[in-house]
């Protein structure tokens, strides 16, 4: 176990207690015997690493339930709520909550949106996502939404092993199918069609990062000499 995950490990006690703070994570150092220096290496910003590694943690670990299960006779609207519920089954509801207050805070609301998109968006690409062009925003758009809805019904549930959360879940997934189905009947409308060859024609050039956009001449990347192309 690397000093980063001993340190996660350890200031996870801590967190009820004082949050996601400076004060949880030199505690946590003083507990694996580090020096506050090394922890400030380790976690450059403090606190806001510190919650970050948090939920990248719960992130792989709901990836790896994620690729093992056995999804194949699943619906596609089941895969994604599976995604969701994957997610808060991994996490703990206090250390949670002291993160959405640590991330309300407005030094700390642009990463916590980041977290956000980056969970939603690993959900997608879990379940072999591949669109780069507009799509790609708004499935993630829609599932961050509904994603933040039943984080905040969840932390609030005190049902038997969280069956108001799951049932709520599947009343959001519903939304977001919905407006995937209205997304691919208005394809094939004459009124759509005109729409995308006039000035609808702007959004073929949306791509998501690091996709190649064919209207420009080429892209930079390194090559495999590390030298630029």
């Amino acid at each position: 176990m690397t000093d980063k995950d001993r340190l996660l490990e350890a200031a996870i006690a801590h967190v009820p207690f004082d949050g996601w703070s400076d004060a949880t994570l030199n505690a946590a150092a003083q507990d694996c015997d580090v020096s506050e220096a090394d922890a400030r290496a380790i976690f450059p910003r403090g606190a806001l690493d510190l919650a970050l590694a948090y939920h990248r943690a719960g992130d792989a670990l709901m990836a790896d339930r994620l690729t093992g299960a056995d999804l194949n006779e699943m619906r596609f609207r089941d895969k994604i709520a599976a995604g969701v519920r994957f997610r808060l089954e991994v996490a703990d509801k206090e250390l949670v909550r002291k993160g959405m207050a640590f991330f309300a805070l407005p030094q700390n609301a642009g990463d916590g949106a980041a977290a956000l998109w980056h969970t939603c968006g690993l959900i997608w690409e879990t379940l072999g996502d591949s669109s780069t062009d507009l799509n790609w925003y708004t499935k993630r758009a829609t599932l961050s939404a509904v994603y933040s809805s039943v984080v905040l019904f969840w932390l609030g549930d005190d049902s038997d092993v969280n069956e108001a959360t799951w049932a709520f879940l599947d009343r959001r997934i519903d939304d977001v199918m919905q407006i995937e189905k209205i997304k691919g009947q208005a394809r094939g409308t004459p009124l759509y069609k005109a729409f995308m060859s006039g000035p609808g024609k702007i959004l073929d050039a949306i791509k998501a990062p690091g996709a190649p956009n064919p209207n420009y001449p080429g892209r930079w990347q390194p090559d495999e000499e590390g030298s630029n192309t």
